[in-house]
């Protein structure tokens, strides 16, 4: 039977129209048709309508992978570069802000010019053991040649017969580059690398001990080279080791460097004067007046003595001998060596300081209470 055209097939479903609240809604998205069971529910109130949730209440899934970090491959691999204050020096070593505590145990020296330093980074260039090695063994050569009777005065000419040489060979090396290669790649090991542009140690370390042993007593001359051998070498030692966990006193000093020049030139200075001189002996070349500690201390110095008019009954009982005058010059020996090894001299070298200002210590005061 042909259908009219106004029959409509009762199985046909249609979606209703959304009313105006749906339409403002779904102003930013799109709702799928519901079936008129569906909407009948809903507008009785047993089904809650679907309305898309508040932005600040959940995210959507694009914000939420904007917000996820990226992933890396390795974690144990930083992201980042550490932030370097975005400049050089030039070096290997990156220019970063100072930390006081964990620089004052690190060499001064940069990083990058010598090959050896980089290739031995603590070895050579953070511990400097060769040129450590090197510093300390002049303090044994010096009293081996005080155990063969060898005078201070023969050793000078020494001395300057190698300075000579050595300075001349430096002025040379700076003036062509091709010598300060060489040089560089033949002595690297015993060189900071600030001496690649400077003046190589060295020569501060034979100016001072020519100084020392040329115009000081035999003694203190000797003194002087066994506290800058020895003291010196403990106090770059101790004060990179320990530096951080101590306070700072200057820019490159800290407690525990001085400390530790101070410790050992109180041995030295004991062991000096308790033990290896009186071993030895007098030699028979030695010239008149060369120790000024001859075992004995005054309290009082000569010209208190004589303003107060004291005679000579009286000044025994202001003398001190023996072990308490040994350990009275032992400590200021350390005063003496912790103090030349801290004060900076114009910013000299501390290889012309420590001795120059060492035998200037221990002549003075010798001088006053001897």
């Amino acid at each position: 039977m042909p259908s009219t055209p106004s029959t409509i097939p009762e199985t046909r479903v249609i979606s209703p129209s959304p009313s105006l609240s749906d339409r403002s809604d779904a102003r930013d998205g799109y709702f799928a048709p519901v079936t008129r069971s569906a909407s009948r529910r809903q507008q009785d109130g047993s089904v809650p309508r679907r309305t898309r949730s508040p932005p600040d209440e959940t995210p959507s899934r694009s914000s939420t992978r904007q917000r996820r970090p990226a992933r890396r491959s390795n974690p144990k691999i930083p992201a980042s570069p550490p932030a370097t204050n975005g400049s050089t020096n030039g070096f290997l070593s990156p220019t970063k802000v100072s930390d006081t505590l964990r620089d004052l145990s690190r060499s001064p020296s940069p990083l990058g010019l010598i090959p050896l330093h980089s290739r031995y980074r603590s070895f050579i260039h953070r511990h400097e053991i060769p040129r450590k090695v090197l510093h300390v063994s002049i303090g044994f050569l010096t009293l081996h040649l005080y155990s063969r009777g060898i005078q201070t005065l023969q050793i000078t000419p020494v001395l300057f017969s190698a300075l000579v040489p050595i300075a001349v060979t430096d002025i040379v090396r700076h003036r062509s580059e091709k010598v300060n290669k060489f040089y560089v790649r033949t002595l690297g090991a015993l060189m900071r690398e600030t001496e690649v542009s400077g003046y190589n140690g060295v020569i501060w370390y034979l100016l001072g001990a020519y100084v020392v042993l040329r115009f000081f007593p035999k003694d203190v001359g000797v003194m002087g080279v066994l506290l800058l051998s020895w003291c010196d070498t403990a106090a770059s030692t101790f004060g990179r080791m320990y530096g951080r966990y101590t306070p700072r006193l200057r820019q490159g000093k800290s407690l525990a460097g001085t400390a530790a020049a101070w410790l050992v030139g109180v041995v030295t200075a004991a062991a000096f004067w308790g033990w290896f001189v009186p071993y030895m002996g007098a030699f028979p070349n030695d010239p008149e007046g060369s120790f000024m500690f001859t075992g004995s201390l005054n309290l009082f110095p000569n010209c208190v003595r004589s303003l107060v008019g004291w005679d000579a009954v009286e000044t025994s009982s202001t003398t001190i001998t023996g072990p308490l005058a040994l350990g009275v010059m032992s400590v200021v020996s350390g005063f003496v060596a912790a103090g030349s090894e801290f004060i900076d001299l114009w910013s000299w070298d501390d290889n012309f300081t420590i001795p120059v200002l060492s035998g200037l210590g221990l002549w003075g005061f010798l001088k006053v209470f001897g």
